[in-house]
C-alpha cells in the first residue's frame, strides 16, 4: 500500500505542490523511475505514480460549514511524487494506542491495517469531543510526511485536527506540531492556521519536512456531521 504527498494548489496565486496519491486496496504499483543525481550519478530518489481508491460519496451533500474551511474547489491533488530513495509507510501494522480504549466502532488495529476504503468495517469510530490516536513507530524515524483518512463515505470537515511526532510517548516533550487547524484553540493545543478541510477518497497529506520521531499523535474533536471522531487510515512516510 502506499499513500499520498502533496500540497495542494490554489488558482491564486500558485503553490508549488508535490504528491503522492493513494492505491485502491489491491491496486499495483507503477514502475518506479530513479532520478539519477548529477553529481554521482547514482540513484537517489524514487518517482512514484499512485491510483487513489474509490470515491465513495453517498447521498445529498449536506453543506459543510467552517470559519477556515478551505476551498475544495480550488484544492487540486497531483499523482505523483519524487521521495528520498528508501522511504516506505512506516505505520504499516505498527500498534495504534487512544484515548478511547473502547471504540464505539472497529478496533484500533484498523488505523494501520493498510485499508483505505470508506466502505462499513474499514474505520474506527471514537468517542464525541476531544480524542486522539498515537501509532508507536517502534523507534525514531526521519519523518517524510504523514497521510490521514478519516471518513471519505460522505462530505465532512473534522473540528481540531492537530499531528504531532515525539520521541516521549506521553507527549509532554520534544513534541512537534505538523498540522492544527484548530483556530480558536478550543482543544488546548495552541491556536492553528491550517484550514480545515473536506475529507476525500485522496486523503490528506500532512508535511513533515524531514523531521524525526518514534511517535505520532493525532487529535480530533467531532466533525460537522456529527460529534464522534473517525480514522480509516493513517501513514506515516519516512526512513
Amino acid at each position: 500500500m502506499t499513500a499520498c504527498r502533496f500540497i495542494g494548489m490554489k488558482k491564486k496565486p500558485p503553490v508549488i505542490a508535490t504528491c503522492l496519491s493513494i492505491f485502491a486496496l489491491g491496486a499495483a504499483a507503477l514502475p518506479i523511475a530513479h532520478a539519477k543525481d548529477p553529481n554521482t550519478d547514482t540513484a537517489t530518489r524514487d518517482t512514484i505514480t499512485f491510483i487513489f481508491p474509490k470515491e465513495m460519496f453517498q447521498g445529498t451533500p449536506a453543506p459543510v460549514k467552517r470559519a477556515n474551511l478551505e476551498d475544495a474547489e480550488n484544492y487540486v491533488p497531483h499523482k505523483s511524487v519524487t521521495v528520498p530513495a528508501g522511504t516506505k509507510n512506516l505505520a504499516k501494522d505498527k500498534p495504534v494506542t487512544s484515548s478511547d480504549d473502547f471504540p464505539i466502532i472497529g478496533e484500533l488495529a484498523m488505523v494501520t491495517d493498510g485499508d483505505k476504503d470508506a466502505a462499513d468495517g474499514s474505520f474506527v469510530e471514537l468517542a464525541p469531543e476531544k480524542q486522539w490516536v498515537q501509532i508507536d513507530l517502534g523507534k525514531s524515524a526521519d519523518i517524510e510526511f504523514v497521510m490521514v483518512w478519516h471518513y471519505h463515505k460522505n462530505a465532512r470537515a473534522y473540528d481540531d485536527v492537530v499531528v504531532q511526532i515525539s520521541d516521549d510517548p506521553e507527549f509532554q516533550k520534544g513534541v512537534k506540531t505538523l498540522f492544527n487547524n484548530d483556530h480558536d484553540n478550543s482543544s488546548g493545543l495552541g491556536k492553528g492556521s491550517d484550514p480545515a478541510y473536506i475529507d476525500k477518497n485522496h486523503g490528506r497529506l500532512i508535511d513533515a519536512s524531514g523531521s524525526s520521531g518514534r511517535f505520532v499523535r493525532l487529535y480530533s474533536a467531532g466533525n460537522t456531521a456529527n460529534a464522534l471522531n473517525h480514522y480509516i487510515e493513517v501513514e506515516v512516510w519516512g526512513k
